[in-house]
């Protein structure tokens, strides 16, 4: 199964659906903005990432610098915290395709977990 993280507004998140769907995929897509993932499944999505929780984060969002979130210094666990109360600050598009995830920026990442 392949799902997409997915925020219909944001040009990369519908380049990224397209992608899927012409490699034939019918992904489970997640409007994270109206149905934000849990503490536990972002967990799970920056384990599967590789990446710190932060890396997650998406600083030039203006609510970023309206949280002041430049000028702190937070753990993996803070970070999770802050995203699920705003999910508006998790980069987008998150896909997740036979147990391994990317952020499709750029979309290239997408095509790596695809052919893998």
């Amino acid at each position: 199964m392949t799902t997409i993280y997915h925020n219909p507004r944001c040009t990369k998140s519908r380049q990224a659906l397209q992608l899927l769907e012409e490699h034939g995929i019918e992904p489970e897509v997640i409007q994270y903005l109206d149905t934000p993932p849990s503490k536990k499944k972002l967990i799970e999505i920056v384990k599967l990432l590789g990446i710190p929780a932060e890396a997650l984060v998406r600083k030039k969002e203006p609510l970023f610098k309206e949280l002041n979130l430049g000028e702190q210094t937070l753990t993996d666990q803070q970070w999770i915290a802050t995203m699920v109360e705003h999910p508006k600050l998790i980069e987008r598009p998150i896909v997740i395709h036979n147990g391994q995830a990317a952020i499709g920026r750029p979309t290239e990442n997408i095509v790596e977990i695809l052919d893998a």
